[in-house]
């Protein structure tokens, strides 16, 4: 469970330091829609890293598949959306992007899938 550790702990560093940076910086330069799709990527992230410090401690059968889940989702999910806000500030094309964003947050729905029928067999 130290990777769970880990990425916990990574995610809720980075949703910090973007977050601060989000509302000192990146809104003066980023449109108002791309800075509101940054703070729900970095919700999402400070929810997931909660989420993985929490299962890491627990008792929960299929913790490292479900941590799995998490981090996998989170990755594809909360970076999509930072990657995609960041569009019209960069020289590359990430609209291959856009359909990574559901990938990753049926990841993450998965993943909670999974933690509520543990819940519910115990």
């Amino acid at each position: 469970m130290k990777i769970a550790r880990l990425f916990g702990a990574m995610f809720a560093l980075l949703s910090i330091i973007l977050g601060a940076l989000n509302s000192h910086t990146f809104k003066k330069i980023l449109p108002e829609i791309e800075s509101k799709s940054i703070d729900v990527s970095l919700r999402y992230m400070m929810f997931h890293a909660l989420a993985l410090l929490i299962l890491s401690v627990l008792s929960v059968e299929g913790k490292k598949m479900i941590s799995l889940f998490l981090i996998t989702g989170t990755l594809l999910f909360s970076f999509s959306i930072l990657f995609l806000s960041f569009q019209s500030q960069i020289v590359f094309n990430l609209s291959w992007l856009g359909p990574v964003t559901p990938i990753g947050g049926s990841l993450l729905i998965f993943g909670w899938i999974l933690i509520l029928f543990q819940f519910i067999k115990n």
